[in-house]
């Protein structure tokens, strides 16, 4: 899928862009009978909520699963990555994000690239979140709430010296490394509710819905958040962060795990458009 020169107009000046029904039905089941295995995965790629037991989110499935691994390479959303990036692209991070009824947990308001630009050590935002909806995400299941434009802000500095720690707060993060701070309820790099405040007031809101299919792609500074799902409602969804091949992270010291940070820049070369087919074919059949 190539995407207009619209398309890339509106990317531009709002730092998102969302296409109903990207990937067909029978193609989003493939990818959804995929999903409690690896919700399942007892690994410490899996990160649960604060009450210990549900899931929040699973880092790096696609290095582990077939279906997952297709998908990351998917021409739907590896062509948009590479003409917003306007070169090669590999897979920086890749997540399934559960949020799940009655209990997925909120996230705060943040900015991705901030993370990984100090985390990580990444020079540039020259990155495009992908969101695959994988359930229908409607106004009651906690959907993406955006602010469209704020990119334009650059990176919004945070202060982190006197907020609390996940493994300070939570008891179920008492003994997990130093880097479930950046993947919990309790983020690191939160913008505080001024900093909020102004941004809605100036650029407003938005919160994309549409069935499951439909993809998302945002702007690493594009400051967003999403609410607790009260609901009966799944909200599921995969997020695939692409970083352009030109924007090398510089190494740090510890580094952050290989399924949270990906060191393999390889540019990725796009499978056939038709490729989830056959997965949805063994699904179906």
């Amino acid at each position: 899928m190539q995407l207009t020169q619209e398309q890339l107009d509106f990317y531009a000046g709002k730092g998102y862009l969302f296409i109903p029904e990207g990937f067909p039905q029978v193609e989003i089941e493939a990818l959804k009978a995929e999903v409690p295995k690896a919700l399942a995965e007892n690994s410490i790629r899996r990160v649960v909520e604060k009450d210990g037991n549900m899931v929040r989110s699973v880092y790096g499935t696609h290095l582990h699963n077939e279906t997952f691994n297709i998908l990351s390479r998917h021409p739907r959303i590896v062509l948009p990555a590479m003409s917003v990036l306007e070169s090669d692209v590999y897979v920086y991070q890749f997540k399934i994000n559960a949020k799940a009824s009655f209990g997925g947990d909120l996230w705060e308001w943040h900015q991705d690239f901030i993370f990984w630009q100090r985390e990580d050590g990444m020079p540039a935002p020259r990155v495009l979140n992908a969101v695959i909806f994988l359930d229908e995400v409607n106004e009651f299941n906690g959907p993406l709430y955006l602010i469209p434009g704020s990119h334009a802000e650059g990176m919004i500095d945070c202060l982190v010296d006197d907020k609390p720690l996940a493994s300070d707060v939570e008891p179920t993060y008492e003994s997990s490394p130093g880097w479930i701070n950046n993947l919990t309820a309790n983020l690191k790099y939160a913008l505080t509710k001024d900093v909020v405040a102004r941004l809605v007031s100036k650029y407003g809101l938005v919160a994309p819905k549409g069935p499951a299919g439909s993809i998302l792609f945002f702007h690493s500074n594009l400051v967003h958040a999403s609410t607790n799902n009260i609901s009966p409602f799944d909200r599921t969804t995969v997020i695939i962060s692409f970083n352009s091949v030109e924007n090398l992270p510089v190494s740090t010291a510890p580094p952050r795990p290989e399924f949270i940070v990906s060191r393999d820049a390889k540019p990725i070369v796009p499978v056939a458009d038709n490729a989830l087919q056959s997965t949805a074919q063994v699904f179906t059949s």
